[in-house]
């Protein structure tokens, strides 16, 4: 090789590196001049010589002038080149971008510099090292000096320039630099990366939209940043490659889906509000390639309609709405199971908004992809059981109406009330709170008598006396109660006339009989008196202790309320009505004296004129006697009798000590039965310490009417 000291001056290499910059200045300025006439004279072995001489002595020389004459030298060799530089750059760049981690600051401010005066020279031929440069770029733009920062900020925006009008310009090559970069936390390097991205995006030529989801996390990351700056300028490049992707055929939405649902999660208020309107927009664009994440978004949506950030809630509602409007197929890649996951564990959900979302897709799922739905009903039953002691009233009745749909079938309406009485037996909790609301919503949802047929046909075989005691009364209560239940009373009163009402008391009958108010009641309501006086004339065998006498209490209140207006009208035609009159007075010689509902219904009976107490004559009692031969109430009677011998032979054998449940009447909300777990009895009688519930007087206070804002009931 050439020896450049023969080629540069001695006197120019020593003030190339004096600590002047003036000399060096002066120094490049020869180098400069020699190497133009050497490349006019095609001499570019000498050229090399002197690129090799400024990279070797000065440029990795220890000194720190010499570093700085040689990077200054390096610049002048590319001037006087001009286009030619191209076939000697890769000898000039590679020392100058080796100066950029130097430890001396202004030697890494001088290869800023030099590169700078390079680029300028060479322009397009410059990309070829891009990458390398990039990185250089990257490292300097946080640099530990202000002056080196600054230095190389103009660097940037130069070689922003060149790649921006270049043609060879490789942006496959450029992602994965990018990529590997975009978590990083230093706020200089983040205002680096995201400059670059705007202006990449901004070449029409260059698809940046296509690599979106290789760096969108990293973008997103920024928006949580502490300098106000960096947020604003992520937040305006997501809102322009939002409305590229608006205005774009071809968008990769799968992969951007799981970057924004991780995201729509985030501590930080404004990331969550800009994934959710971005999932928003994908929901609405997205179409097919959204079906296989929809259950991912499902899970990220939810939870943000109970946002405390009222932006985040109406957009989350929106696109909750947007979402459940759609209907793909299972065929193509829709995951019915997935979205059954998400909606039950969200309806465990402490912010009750999700949950009643929650419970509308549920509903939703069921109504239009039942078969799908069905393998999954016994998670779906658990989840919904739990939910029945929820605290919200909206709740419940969704959680009704999902247990409406899904129990259209014979077969898994009886699941579900086999489910129902199960629980209510297990889960005190939920037959205190929420037992009544239960009932009395499905009877909406599905139709009273199929509902209380289904339940007396499973109480009818349950083995648990006490608990088929407590459910009828409480089945009871609401059947002479509720405005709800109005058409299934309606059917009962004509018991003795049609088949309809003959049908539903047989079917009520059998479990009714565990709880002789109750028993008396249904009588009551399908007029059937004759019978009514008979197992009210059976009772003389039952032991009239205080719960007895205080359900028989209860009874006499109901028979004050409108729902037995008809049976109180009645009495005023006493020749018509014999059975009605003794069944009344039944009642009231199984009533202490000095009991409040004695002197009720005795009041009641003093209304009826005297004039109209004429004896009944034989035709009369005959003609009431013979009740219509399609009810074969002897039969009925026997069965009473049984059940009540059945239920007396299990107290006797049942533990002595126990929780006992008290029904309580109708609250003034409508909203049902209460059911509260006592070990005790009813206050109205509790028992003094040592004497048993059946020795103890009755006296005048047990029976005391309850005032009319509420109501006691059979206990």
């Amino acid at each position: 090789m050439v020896d450049a000291s023969t080629i540069v001056p001695t006197s120019v290499q020593r003030n190339l590196a004096d600590k002047l910059y003036e000399k060096r200045k002066n120094a490049a300025l020869e180098i400069e001049g020699i190497v133009k006439q050497l490349a006019s004279n095609g001499e570019h072995d000498k050229i090399a010589a002197v690129i090799h001489m400024l990279s070797n002595e000065f440029t990795f020389s220890p000194q720190t002038n010499h570093r700085k004459g040689g990077l200054i030298g390096l610049a002048a060799v590319t001037v006087g080149l001009t286009t030619e530089a191209g076939s000697h750059l890769e000898a000039i760049v590679t020392p100058v971008l080796n100066s950029f981690i130097d430890q001396d600051s202004r030697v890494r401010y001088y290869a800023c510099e030099a590169l700078y005066n390079i680029a300028k020279v060479v322009r397009g031929e410059f990309i070829v090292y891009f990458n390398k440069i990039f990185d250089a770029l990257c490292k300097l733009s946080a640099d530990s000096d202000a002056n080196v920062q600054s230095a190389a900020h103009l660097l940037d925006r130069l070689v922003k320039d060149i790649v921006t009008e270049s043609d060879s310009f490789s942006i496959e090559e450029f992602i994965p630099l990018l990529r590997e970069r975009m978590n990083v936390l230093n706020p200089f390097v983040r205002q680096f990366l995201v400059g670059w991205i705007t202006v990449l995006d901004s070449v029409p030529d260059i698809d940046m939209l296509g690599f979106l989801p290789d760096f969108l996390d990293g973008l997103f990351n920024m928006l949580s940043d502490s300098s106000l700056e960096i947020r604003q300028q992520a937040d305006a490049a997501l809102s322009e490659f939002l409305q590229e992707i608006k205005n774009s055929p071809s968008v990769d939405y799968g992969r951007m889906a799981e970057i924004l649902v991780r995201r729509a999660g985030s501590s930080d208020e404004f990331t969550r509000l800009t994934a959710i309107v971005w999932i928003n927009e994908f929901v609405k664009l997205g179409g097919d390639q959204l079906v296989p994440y929809y259950a991912d978004i499902l899970g990220a949506i939810l939870p943000c309609i109970s946002d405390q950030e009222e932006k985040i809630r109406v957009v989350a509602c929106e696109t909750n709405e947007e979402l459940r409007g759609l209907r793909p197929d299972p065929s193509e890649g829709f995951d019915v199971g997935a979205i059954l996951d998400i909606s039950r564990r969200e309806i465990n959900s402490e912010y009750e908004p999700t949950r009643i979302e929650a419970l509308h897709w549920l509903r939703s799922l069921v109504t239009k992809y039942r078969n799908e739905v069905l393998v999954y009903l016994d998670d779906i039953f658990s989840s919904l059981l739990n939910a029945l002691s929820d605290t919200s009233e909206e709740v419940i009745l969704l959680v009704l109406e999902v247990y409406a749909c899904v129990s259209q079938e014979d077969h898994y309406f009886t699941n579900l009330v086999e489910y129902l009485l199960t629980n209510f037996k297990t889960n005190t909790l939920i037959l205190e709170k929420r037992g009544p609301l239960v009932v009395r919503q499905l009877c909406v949802l599905i139709g009273s008598e199929k509902v209380y047929r289904q339940f007396s046909i499973l109480l009818e075989t349950e083995p648990d006396l006490d608990f088929a005691n407590i459910m009828v009364q409480a089945l009871n209560l609401i059947l002479v109660t509720s405005s709800e239940l109005s058409e299934l009373r309606a059917i009962l009163k004509n018991a003795l006339i049609n088949d309809s009402g003959r049908d539903l008391l047989l079917s009520l009958y059998n479990s009714w009989c565990h709880c002789p108010m109750a028993t008396v009641t249904l009588c009551l309501l399908a007029q059937a008196y004759q019978h009514t006086s008979c197992v009210i004339e059976s009772l003389k065998e039952e032991d009239l202790n205080v719960k007895f006498l205080v359900q028989l209490d209860k009874l006499i209140r109901l028979l004050e309320t409108p729902i037995f207006s008809y049976l109180r009208l009645q009495l005023l035609e006493p020749e018509k009505h014999t059975w009605l009159l003794k069944s009344l007075y039944g009642l009231l010689m199984l009533l202490p004296q000095q009991s409040s509902a004695f002197k009720v219904l005795r009041t009641r009976l003093k209304t009826i004129p005297s004039s109209l107490l004429t004896a009944p004559t034989d035709s009369q009692i005959e003609s009431q006697s013979a009740p219509p031969p399609i009810i074969d109430f002897q039969k009925l009677l026997d069965l009473f009798v049984k059940t009540q011998d059945r239920h007396r032979e299990f107290r006797k054998n049942r533990p002595i000590s126990g929780p006992v449940l008290r029904i309580t009447g109708p609250v003034s909300n409508g909203s049902g039965l209460g059911l509260v777990l006592s070990g005790l009895p009813s206050s109205s009688s509790q028992q003094e310490p040592g004497k048993s519930e059946d020795a103890r007087p009755i006296s005048p206070e047990i029976n005391r009417p309850s005032s009319r804002t509420s109501t006691r009931s059979f206990q």
